[in-house]
């Protein structure tokens, strides 16, 4: 591919590659057409040798600043070209970048190690600031200074990496250029003319890329490592709610993609992206002042150039914001501009940020305070910077190349000198920038000793010519190979090396902090080394003006015990907080979740801990078992109290009527159903478990078994009055009816020996205590275990077939013509006992913890009180308050 189609990929539209390809084409003599490429006699594109600095040497290094930033109102049609018209606006601090470079290549020109006996030279040219000017001053430094050329000896050298750059008298021509000062520039210098280049500042990702810059070197790290720092800054100190103001080109856009990607996964948003654009700064930086104004974002990560930054913080300043943290990238986290601003110092204080690495350079600002254009007569740019500084001209020989010089300036009285002079040019406490061209050109000076030296100094002299370079005989292709392997140590003693484009990324972190004199100043609080951040934090001076980092969240972290719940359509960075629910907990801030507990365990009132979950049971202490404690003892009382009546009374109708031994009998078995129920009551062991459903059982059966005996009395007692029925009442008499209780109530012992009621089943298979967790609460169940739910169910279906059968032969009694029929009252008595142990299955079954005890208790009471207050109440009320109607007479009343 040829050099001219690269240039349609360096520019966002057609026309201006368009542009370049036909003004290129025509500097360079070369006619493109339906016959192909043609040579013809050109002029060359070039700035005139007078603008720029010059010095001769075996080997010339090219030099590519920024040093005007304003270019003047040049015709833009280059079909006028190559009439020069210079650019205006001296900016310091690339002015001393340039004469970096000219003190290293003196310092290396009297090393006596490094190239001894080559000489380097320099060719250096401004490139103002826009791509058109650094290709121009580029051509120039690629292809000579000829006021003509041919097209063939241009394409000789933009063609080969295996060409030899011929020492032609006149024709200045460069094997490395230190720059461009800007990602554009080298992509132009590496993409579309090829040329071999060192920058200082190009930090863009994608000169990384060695297949497509293949000839490409720089002694500034990549961009992504300045964002990574400003990532791992935002995680250390948990701001989860950014905003962003960044250029509205590569630089900024890239710096938003590459934050996010890195904090993608610690929870941190962007609150809003607002972009500036140079050509609209005054708008585009109050739009942005309102947005970082109405945001609730206190964190602001700014990633542009310092004039943009500057236009800011006026229009913040104005809107009286000053209580934000600004994040600052190395564009202008070290711009003096703004540190001694005082319109803007309240806004900018506690800026944080990441600024190029800084080193002392020794012998450099003495290099710098003796600079004088009197000693310098053919430096154009410190004759300008002269009568810019002292408001004079240094002599009648800058006349015409003061660019600044006026017919009013006076002459200068050659007192003038920069040795008291304090400005950013003369300013070399921190070298950042000046430093990496200083890098720069010791780079360029090992790679030339590398390959000028000769490989084999043992063998004759007359084979050392055929091994080793010349510095006439310089191919960038070798060049570019020792470039590669360049490995050296600086007089500073830091260890130097290039990894493919880039070098190991290092950084320093600085804060912006006020001084009691007004101006900000800069503070080092730590550094970067490649992955590693170290940083003094105690050391920082934040925006609030207190040493408590500021906070700068969506949504304040959710304390332990609650779990973040985000809200729809928000970021990820606001949530709610939403309180875990029982048997949960989160015991750390800002939990996404919250996690069950064991089973052995429940979340404490806080939902922080998983806590023992207590050992709970039906017991004597609580109003729940004092209640049914008090009903069962009650129950058995006035069992009591009836038996006692009974037996007082025992000689008068109404007791012996149907047999006054089971009724004593009944109320013997009423008594200790009552009782039984307080065994149910207490914490549960292995003999109070096996004791309960045996006393539940039998006490029931015999009660029950009484009842069934004395309704079959009662059937036996109205049948026998039929003729022929005599001898029914001889076969069922006081001693078969005493067998019957006993043999009804045997057959539930027998019944269990067979593994159908008690006997076997507490034998084999009896309750036993046990722990319920099924129930989730902050109690374990301390239960009576049924391991066979089989015998508890042959229990209670015994005497529900006992009472079914009693309720049925009742049932057909009760309108026996006697005026005291106890079928009557055996009826009521049943049809509530069935009542309660129907309702009770259900209600066990779905009773939890202790409650399910509490319901087999109160269906004992509540039948136990419906057999007593059915069956004897009326007897009693006869007996104590109708004594008149307690006769056979009227008992045998129809």
């Amino acid at each position: 591919m040829t050099w001219f189609s690269w240039l349609f990929t360096l520019w966002p539209s057609s026309a201006p590659s368009l542009l370049l390809v036909g003004l290129v084409g025509r500097q360079l003599g070369l006619r493109v057409g339906l016959q192909g490429v043609q040579t013809v006699t050109c002029s060359r594109w070039g700035t005139p040798y007078s603008q720029g600095l010059f010095q001769d040497g075996d080997v010339v290094i090219g030099g590519l600043f920024i040093i005007h930033y304003q270019p003047s109102a040049t015709d833009h049609d280059f079909t006028k070209l190559p009439h020069y018209k210079p650019c205006t606006g001296l900016d310091h601090v690339p002015l001393q970048y340039v004469y970096a470079m000219m003190f290293a290549l003196e310092e290396i020109n009297h090393s006596t190690t490094l190239l001894p006996g080559v000489k380097l030279g320099y060719h250096i040219h401004d490139s103002c600031g826009k791509p058109p000017w650094a290709l121009q001053a580029a051509l120039s430094l690629v292809g000579g200074d000829r006021t003509s050329c041919n097209s063939a000896e241009s394409a000789e050298y933009s063609a080969g990496y295996g060409e030899e750059i011929e020492d032609r008298r006149g024709d200045h021509t460069v094997p490395l250029i230190i720059g461009g000062a800007s990602s554009v520039t080298a992509q132009i210098l590496s993409r579309t003319l090829g040329q071999l280049s060192i920058s200082f500042l190009a930090s863009c990702p994608c000169l990384s890329n060695r297949l497509q810059y293949p000839n490409f070197f720089r002694t500034i790290p990549s961009d992504i490592y300045q964002v990574r720092a400003i990532a791992q800054l935002a995680i250390r100190f948990n701001w989860t709610w950014i905003g962003a103001v960044v250029a509205n080109n590569d630089y900024g856009l890239m710096a938003v993609k590459i934050f996010q990607q890195e904090t993608e996964g610690a929870g941190v948003c962007l609150a809003f992206v607002e972009t500036l654009r140079r050509e609209n700064i005054v708008t585009d930086a109050r739009r942005a002042a309102l947005a970082i104004q109405a945001s609730t974002a206190r964190v602001i990560l700014i990633f542009t150039w310092y004039t943009d930054v500057r236009e800011l913080f006026l229009q913040l300043t104005e809107m009286n914001v000053t209580d934000r943290q600004f994040l600052a990238s190395e564009a202008w986290s070290t711009s003096g501009d703004l540190l001694q601003n005082p319109s803007t110092s309240k806004v900018a204080s506690g800026v944080l940020g990441v600024a190029i690495r800084s080193s002392a350079i020794p012998g450099f600002e003495n290099y710098l305070r003796n600079l004088n254009p009197s000693r310098r007569p053919d430096d154009k740019f410190l004759r300008e910077f002269w009568e810019k500084m002292f408001g004079c001209s240094p002599g009648a020989n800058g006349r015409a190349n003061g660019l600044l010089q006026k017919a009013s300036l006076p002459l200068c009285n050659g007192s003038e000198s920069l040795e008291g002079v304090q400005n950013l040019f003369t300013d070399t406490s921190q070298l950042r920038v000046t430093y990496n061209v200083y890098l720069a050109v010791y780079a360029a000076a090992h790679a030339l000793h590398s390959l000028l030296s000769c490989p084999n100094l043992n063998s004759p002299p007359g084979n050392n010519s055929s091994t080793c370079s010349s510095p006439n005989h310089i191919k960038p292709i070798e060049l570019l190979q020792h470039l590669n392997k360049v490995n050296f140590t600086t007089p500073q003693g830091e260890k130097f090396y290039f990894q493919g484009a880039d070098i190991t990324a290092k950084y320093d972190l600085v804060n912006w902090q006020s001084t009691p004199e007004g101006p900000l100043k800069l503070v080092l609080i730590g550094r970067v080394d490649g992955f590693d951040l170290h940083l003094n934090e105690s050391a920082i001076q934040w925006s609030t003006g207190s040493s408590q980092v500021p906070m700068s969240v969506c949504s304040e972290s959710c304390p332990p015990g609650t779990r973040m719940a985000t809200r729809r359509g928000e970021p990820v960075c606001c949530f709610d907080c939403i309180p875990c629910a029982a048997g949960e907990i989160s015991n750390k801030t800002g939990s996404p979740h919250c996690e069950h507990c064991p089973l052995e365990f429940w979340s404490n009132a806080a939902r922080t801990a998983c806590i023992p979950r207590q050992l709970d049971f039906l017991s004597f202490n609580e109003t729940l078992g004092i209640t049914l404690t008090t009903a069962a003892v009650s129950g058995a009382t006035v069992t009591t109290a009836v038996f006692v009546v009974f037996l007082y009374y025992r000689q008068t109708p109404v007791v012996r009527a149907n047999n006054s031994e089971l009724s004593f009998l009944l109320l013997l078995s009423l008594k200790l159903c009552f009782l039984c129920s307080l065994v149910f009551i207490g914490r549960p062991s292995v003999w109070s478990c096996r004791f309960q459903q045996a006393a539940f059982g039998i006490s029931f059966v015999l009660c029950v078994s009484c009842i069934k005996v004395k309704t079959i009395v009662v059937l036996a007692a109205f049948r026998s009055a039929r003729p022929g029925a005599e001898a029914l009442i001889r076969w069922f008499g006081p001693g078969q009816q005493r067998g019957s209780v006993c043999l009804l109530t045997c057959v539930q012992v027998k019944h269990t020996a067979c593994v159908v009621i008690c006997a076997i089943w507490l034998s084999l298979s009896p309750p036993v205590p046990r722990r319920d967790l099924g129930f989730q609460g902050s109690k374990v169940t301390l239960e009576c275990a049924m391991v066979s739910v089989v015998g508890f169910s042959l229990v209670l279906g015994y005497i529900g077939l006992l009472a079914c059968t009693c309720l049925l032969l009742a049932f057909f009694a009760r309108k026996l013509p006697d005026n005291f029929n106890e079928a009557k009252l055996i009826t009521f008595s049943m049809l509530i006992f069935c009542a309660v142990w129907v309702a009770f299955v259900p209600a066990y079954i779905s009773s939890p913890g202790k409650y399910t005890v509490a319901v087999e208790i109160f269906a004992i009471l509540a039948s136990s009180y419906g057999l007593l207050f059915c069956i004897f109440a009326p007897k009693c009320f006869i007996i104590l308050l109708r004594p008149e109607k307690n006769t056979k007479k009227h008992l045998m009343a129809r």
